[in-house]
């Protein structure tokens, strides 16, 4: 997916995450996300958009801290998202594609980083206004999820900061059905995650369904499609790999 695709996928998400909150109302419980309520996840989304844009917008070169969350309630709080959400589509649209500003994971440019970052990000948050919303989710296109499958392991989770570690080695594999060579192979260690495209070799537990169904998964919004082999490492996701904002 290029860039383009990404801001086009980044402007449709945030519409649909904007349109579930208001149909749940702010007070609703986010079941993907238990701690949290609507206001909660407008708040969060809200404030990471705008940190986003202020990168690009701005040209900060080194990490910028964000601006915190806002004091905004009810259908403010929905109109401070989206309005968010717009000028994070039009700053990205408007960049040129040499823009030079700090990112955070392997890209090809400042600004391919946060076209994805940010389509990602907004789609992981959308199916939660959803589940909020109820109702079946909007569905995800597989290449998508795949390329979210392919930022989740081989970029979050080869920086030191990933919890996912084995005492004793192991290798995971995960193996979308319905894209062609969505395979990654993920070997365990007292390292962090190393994870590579391709499906060759043993391994101890391998992670099968459609892309979007192991994305989801992966994220730890929705169960595992299937598990093949050793379950302890699918239990060992689900319990050291959520990525946290601080």
């Amino acid at each position: 997916m290029d860039t383009d695709a990404f801001v086009g996928t980044l402007d449709r998400e945030g519409g649909l995450l904007a349109s579930a909150a208001e149909e749940a109302g702010v007070d609703a419980e986010v079941p993907t996300c238990p701690e949290w309520r609507v206001r909660d996840l407008l708040r969060h989304t809200g404030m990471v958009h705008r940190w986003a844009t202020a990168f690009v917008a701005e040209g900060h070169t080194a990490y910028h801290p964000d601006g915190g969350l806002p004091d905004l309630d009810g259908a403010e709080l929905v109109a401070w998202f989206r309005q968010g959400h717009r000028r994070l589509v039009d700053t990205l649209s408007a960049a040129p594609p040499d823009v030079a500003c700090w990112y955070f994971l392997p890209a090809p440019s400042p600004l391919a980083f946060w076209a994805r970052r940010q389509a990602h990000e907004t789609t992981v948050h959308r199916l939660d206004a959803e589940s909020a919303r109820g109702g079946a989710p909007t569905a995800i296109a597989p290449d998508f999820a795949a390329d979210g499958i392919d930022e989740l392991l081989r970029g979050f989770h080869a920086r030191d900061r990933s919890r996912v570690r084995s005492v004793e080695p192991r290798v995971l594999r995960v193996r979308a059905t319905d894209t062609d060579d969505a395979v990654w192979t993920v070997r365990l260690s007292q390292e962090p995650p190393a994870a590579e495209r391709g499906g060759s070799g043993d391994v101890d537990c391998e992670l099968t369904g459609p892309a979007w169904e192991l994305y989801t998964a992966l994220w730890n919004r929705t169960p595992f499609p299937a598990v093949s082999g050793d379950a302890s490492l699918a239990a060992l996701w689900r319990e050291k790999s959520a990525i946290t904002w601080s």
